[in-house]
C-alpha cells in the first residue's frame, strides 16, 4: 500500500512555493494579453480571468498565512517558474511590437494556455495533496475548491481560442467565440466533445 503524502511535507511547501509564483505570473501574463486582444469577446474573457487570478494569488497568499509560510520566500523551482513568467510576457511584447495584430493576438493566446497548463496543474497536484489528508489537508481543500473550477475554465477555452484563431489565420472558416466557450465546457472530456461539435457549428 501506498504510503500517504504529508501535506507538510518539503515537496508539498516547493509545490505551494511554485503556485504562487505562477499566479503572480499570470497576472503579468494576462495584463499583457489583454493589450494584443483583438477580437472582443476574447478581450472580455481575459479582462475576467485577470480578475480571477488576482483572486487565485489571494487565496494562496492567505494559505501561506494559515500555514506560517513565508510569500517570499525562493527556490530553485520557483525561480523557474518566475523566469517562464517572464518570458510569456516578453514573447507577447515582442509579437505587439513586431507582428500584425492578428498575429500578435495568437502569440498571446497561446502564451496563456502555457501559463494556463503549468497552472492548473499546480492546482491539480494541490487538490491530490488535500485528498491524501494531513495535517493541513483542510486549507488545501477549502483553497482548491474555491479556484478549482476556475482553472479548468481558463485552460480549456484558452485552448479553443488559440486553436480556432490558428484556423482563421490559415484561411479557413473558424468557430468563434469557441465552442468550448458557447457549450461552457468545464472538463477534459466536455473539451474533446466541444472540439468535435465545432464542424456542426460552422
Amino acid at each position: 500500500m501506498a504510503r500517504a503524502t504529508r501535506t507538510d511535507a518539503p515537496q508539498v511547501h516547493e509545490l505551494l512555493l511554485q503556485a504562487l509564483e505562477t499566479e503572480r505570473g499570470g497576472i503579468k501574463v494576462y495584463s499583457a494579453a489583454i493589450q494584443a486582444a483583438q477580437n472582443e469577446d476574447l478581450l472580455q474573457e481575459w479582462q475576467e480571468y485577470l480578475q480571477q487570478t488576482r483572486t487565485h494569488e489571494q487565496v494562496l497568499t492567505r494559505v501561506f498565512e494559515e500555514l506560517g509560510m513565508d510569500t517570499e520566500e525562493q527556490s530553485p523551482g520557483r525561480m523557474v517558474v518566475a523566469h517562464h513568467g517572464a518570458s510569456l510576457v516578453a514573447a507577447i511584447e515582442m509579437a505587439i511590437e513586431n507582428a500584425e495584430p492578428a498575429a500578435a493576438e495568437l502569440v498571446a493566446a497561446e502564451c496563456v494556455v502555457l501559463a494556463e497548463i503549468k497552472d492548473h496543474q499546480n492546482w491539480a497536484l494541490i487538490g491530490r495533496v488535500a485528498e491524501a489528508g494531513g495535517k493541513h489537508a483542510k486549507v488545501l481543500k477549502a483553497a482548491f475548491d474555491a479556484v478549482e473550477q476556475d482553472e479548468d475554465h481558463h485552460l480549456y477555452h484558452t485552448q479553443g481560442w488559440t486553436r480556432e484563431l490558428w484556423i482563421q489565420s490559415l484561411g479557413m472558416p473558424a468557430v468563434l467565440p469557441p465552442p468550448e466557450e458557447v457549450k461552457h465546457v468545464e472538463t477534459a472530456i466536455g473539451a474533446s466533445r466541444a472540439e468535435q461539435a465545432r464542424k456542426r457549428m460552422l
